[in-house]
């Protein structure tokens, strides 16, 4: 069941582990509805919840997710382990990198580390 936190003054829809996935750019569509009606900054998506799709860049999936949340004014953090999508693609880790490095899609491992990325 998905639930709404506030993290530092940021509320932030933490989505459940199961649920439906976030497979085409279309899917994004219903996070983003959730986030609307939770009036959240933030959606913690777990890795679970995304296609492996999303971390095959030349997909277009994770630029077109990202691009729409963006448009949107809602941060999207990516919660969870994904080293062993990393492990094969200097790309995915270039990406991760420079999506850390900004405020629209963050990467993280698990919601202590989101709640940390919000603290002032």
């Amino acid at each position: 069941m998905d639930m709404v936190r506030e993290l530092h003054g940021t509320i932030v829809l933490i989505c459940a582990e199961d649920g439906p996935p976030l497979a085409t750019e279309r899917d994004a569509n219903d996070f983003l509805g959730a986030a609307w009606a939770a009036e959240a900054a933030t959606v913690a998506i777990p890795v679970a919840r995304l296609d492996a799709a999303f971390f095959r860049l030349a997909t277009r999936l994770a630029g077109e997710v990202a691009q729409k949340f963006v448009n949107y004014r809602v941060r999207l953090a990516v919660i969870g382990d994904i080293s062993a999508h990393c492990a094969g693609s200097q790309a995915l880790r270039d990406f991760v990198h420079e999506s850390n490095q900004g405020q629209a899609l963050w990467f993280v491992r698990d919601i202590a580390a989101l709640d940390a990325r919000l603290a002032p």
